[in-house]
């Protein structure tokens, strides 16, 4: 197995980041002047050094937000208006792809070309944001009788606390704010602790595209300290959450309490079905793709694959052949394709997975052990074979480059063990039979069942899960109306007749 490193690579990362928070149209240190240093998983080495806030900064931010939404005139701003400026946004990024790359890379780990496609990928979802902002509309009901109008308005819903995670932290905060400011809502963020970097970097680019001061306000700090009062906080209307299904359990009960809406992209336990006449090379490719891609850190990740009894043998050969060929190493090497793992509580958390697989009686068929490296934390691309339905590797999430083998016999079989997870988030079909495909689609239970294919998106469509994966839907058409609220106006025409008097 290949792993890889850069000569110096201290030239390249150069001094720490310096980021400071956003509130109130300011860019601030923290109310206690406490900072917080995050070091880099790879490199070992200081890469960021960031506000430590308190519970009276999260007020603030709140506040602000609050007062944003309900003096402010970024509710009421024309469609058009709002699109220009959220059009701005998308050109910052734009303008700054290199260094929120390098940052993405630093912090969490992933390989800086993957980091690259992260945050060039962004740039799409707010200009698919500033489309809808301007095709936002209410209905009209013209079918109610001679006296009466029906019109149904979309109001934004109010201020939004969001709360997002360190493994994709440009991109998943980019399927949420966007959307939200383009329906006129006003947000507080709170970005992981781990991964703050890319997140700052926005606040600039929001000041800098005219945002009116208070409508985005940036928080970072720890999770108890800084998130917990933005999920009950009374001044605050919606949650929008991305993270574990432990946490997000927790939050909807405390946002439900107060009768919040709120909005969860939790985990996945996410199958890829292989049959018999599957493309061969396309399939092997992508499963260690789906499973090895950021380093598996990834809810959608295709950390299980269900493969037909008849091929099972031959096809785990070549996907443990494919894997091993996967550069694994410094996430700044150009190859590199697996890098670091975000902490080593998450990386404790994978290698306890590996060994309850391997004492369960499943064999540990690639890697499995820590990658031995100078410095940083990685793991080696790990294949598991032998996993029975019942093991906690074919049913829980790892989080980590894992890859677990299971067998089926027919198509009613495969479905029912995609199904035997308390997960709905994703999926894959390979065969070239259509119907067989479509059945399967059509039954198993996920928000997204890709076809031949894998881990593929786009802004037009839909993103969320069933069951332990969340509630609500990201992406797509819907994805501003959910940041809505409706309200129906029923006009009336004419004299009323008055219900006590007798016609």
């Amino acid at each position: 197995m290949k792993f890889l490193t850069v000569d110096d690579s201290s030239q390249v990362i150069g001094k720490p980041y310096q980021g400071r928070m956003l509130i109130n149209g300011e860019l601030c240190d923290a109310h206690n002047g406490a900072t917080a240093e995050r070091l880099s998983p790879a490199h070992d080495v200081v890469v960021g050094v960031y506000p430590d806030a308190g519970a009276a900064d999260a007020e603030r931010a709140v506040d602000a937000a609050r007062a944003a939404f309900d003096e402010g005139t970024w509710p009421t701003m024309s469609g058009r208006d709002r699109a220009e400026i959220l059009l701005k946004v998308a050109e910052g990024i734009s303008a700054r792809v290199e260094e929120m790359a390098l940052i993405e890379c630093l912090e969490t780990g992933k390989p800086l070309s993957q980091a690259r496609g992260e945050v060039s990928g962004c740039v799409d979802l707010w200009k698919y944001a500033a489309a809808l902002a301007r095709t936002l509309h209410g209905e009209s009901y013209n079918n109610l009788g001679d006296s009466t109008l029906g019109v149904v308005l979309r109001q934004p819903v109010g201020v939004v606390s969001m709360i997002t995670p360190w493994n994709f932290p440009i991109w998943i905060l980019s399927q949420k704010l966007p959307f939200a400011l383009a329906a006129g809502c006003t947000a507080v963020i709170k970005p992981s602790e781990l991964t703050n970097g890319t997140t700052l970097m926005l606040g600039e680019i929001l000041l800098g595209a005219g945002l009116p001061k208070g409508v985005v306000n940036i928080v970072t700090g720890m999770g108890p300290v800084v998130g917990q009062p933005l999920v009950g906080h009374r001044k605050v209307d919606m949650v929008s959450f991305t993270g574990s299904t432990r946490v997000g359990r927790l939050i909807a009960a405390e946002a439900g309490a107060a009768l919040k809406k709120v909005s969860l992209e939790l985990g996945g336990k996410n199958p890829q079905i292989i049959f018999p006449d599957c493309d061969w090379d396309a399939a092997v490719d992508a499963v260690v793709f789906g499973v090895y891609f950021n380093a598996g850190e990834c809810c959608n990740s295709g950390s299980r694959i269900l493969v037909h009894k008849d091929i099972a043998q031959r096809f785990s050969d070549a996907v443990i052949e494919r894997a091993r060929q996967v550069p694994v190493g410094d996430p700044l090497h150009p190859d590199v394709k697996v890098g670091a793992i975000i902490s080593e509580v998450q990386l404790g958390g994978i290698q306890a997975a590996i060994d309850e697989a391997r004492s369960a009686g499943a064999t540990i068929s690639l890697g499995g052990d820590r990658q031995p490296s100078e410095r940083g934390m990685y793991l080696q691309p790990t294949i598991v074979t032998g996993v029975t339905p019942q093991m906690t590797l074919a049913r829980e999430e790892v989080f980590g480059p894992v890859l677990a083998v299971l067998t089926f016999s027919t198509l009613d079989e495969a479905i029912a063990l995609a199904n035997d997870t308390c997960y709905g988030l994703s999926a894959a079909v390979w065969s070239k039979d259509i119907d067989v495909c479509l059945k399967a689609a059509r039954k198993i239970d996920a928000g997204t069942v890709w076809v031949n294919t894998f881990l593929d998106g786009f802004p037009e469509l839909p993103f969320g899960g069933f069951g332990d994966s969340g509630l609500g839907r990201e992406l797509g058409l819907n994805a501003v109306e959910d940041y809505t609220e409706q309200k129906t106006i029923q006009l009336h025409m004419g004299e009323r007749q008055n219900w006590w008097l007798p016609k």
